[in-house]
């Protein structure tokens, strides 16, 4: 196993000058810099990561903890997380809850043992707040992703929730439907409930009454809609539309609609918030409010890095990435 004394001999150096080009700290002339990296390449050397943290008391290892890897969105969220993280010499660890507090807990726990320098963290909903503040008694560095978590405050990315929301029905509405069914996430969660708020809003402010027998919440994550679904078509007036809440629900319910026969959107128009993969590109089909997934990682790597190097930033920056609402062909005109 090569060492830094091997290297240091090769070199005609000090072993200190070898640490110091691997840490990247004290002052070395550009010659010796670059002959001491040249003879690391001709021997091969990786440097001990766990050596380097110890004197440099970071590890250049950030975390990740999403709710649904499964989600097109948290997908797209990862890959710009991960391209920010390189960008800005930090590895990346990841983790997936599964919507799942235990679960979330687990990871938490390992965050701490592994001493990652920071976290980019999706909460499972309002009783992740024990995960953060365990998180801040350890005084981690973390950015909260999409979803607000009541009673704590720090730095965000999120999207307009209730504003897609809205722009989504305002569509159906405009298309002439009135029955208009919410499938949702689990109010216990941040952007189930401003979704609902937007569709709430929609309904009010063209004169339509709210009919809680057209919503159904639930997991986010786990799509169980089937008995459900037959309450909603089996009504008296079934609903003409219907809105899922997220891509995985509105997958969901397009494939339990078409095992009853019921075409989508020649029978039923459906809309959803997120788009899907980019597989869909190949055939889009459905109408979503689209968010920048993508610039969710990388703006908060960004944030996070700025807080980890304390840099002059304000105690909390909340950042709201808006939506855009993309018609396909899922909805038609009543």
């Amino acid at each position: 196993m090569v060492t830094i004394y091997d290297i240091a001999q090769k070199a005609n150096v000090s072993a200190m000058t070898v640490s110091k080009v691997i840490n990247n700290t004290g002052r070395i002339s550009e010659e010796t810099r670059r002959k001491v990296k040249k003879v690391m390449e001709e021997l091969n050397y990786i440097p001990n990561s766990n050596a380097r943290s110890l004197v440099l008391q970071q590890t250049q290892i950030l975390s990740l903890l999403i709710t649904d890897i499964t989600n097109p969105f948290y997908t797209s969220l990862a890959r710009g997380a991960e391209d920010g993280a390189k960008q800005y010499g930090y590895r990346l660890l990841f983790g997936n809850s599964d919507e799942d507090y235990a679960k979330e807990k687990d990871y938490v726990d390992m965050i701490l043992s592994t001493r990652v320098d920071g976290v980019l963290f999706a909460p499972a909903g309002d009783l992740s707040l024990k995960n953060l503040e365990k998180l801040r008694a350890h005084n981690i560095p973390f950015v909260i992703m999409d979803r607000a978590v009541p009673g704590i405050e720090s730095d965000m990315i999120c999207g307009d929730s209730k504003e897609g929301a809205r722009k989504l029905v305002d569509y159906l509405i405009g298309l002439g439907h009135r029955r208009i069914a919410l499938v949702n996430g689990s109010l216990d969660v941040s952007t189930a409930r401003l979704r609902y708020e937007g569709y709430a809003e929609a309904l009010a402010l063209q004169g339509i009454p709210l009919d809680e027998t057209l919503i159904i919440h639930q997991n986010y994550r786990d799509y169980h809609a089937d008995d459900h679904l037959e309450q909603l078509l089996e009504q008296p007036s079934p609903p003409t539309a219907i809105f899922a809440a997220n891509n995985v629900l509105a997958v969901g319910v397009i494939r339990d609609l078409r095992e009853r026969g019921i075409r989508v959107p020649e029978d039923i128009s459906v809309v959803c918030f997120d788009d899907l993969d980019l597989s869909s590109a190949l055939d889009p089909f459905l109408t979503v409010a689209a968010q920048p997934a993508y610039q969710f990682g990388a703006m908060g790597i960004q944030l996070l890095v700025e807080r980890i190097r304390g840099s002059s930033v304000p105690e909390s920056r909340k950042v709201i990435l808006p939506s855009e609402l993309v018609i396909r062909s899922s909805a038609k005109p009543i």
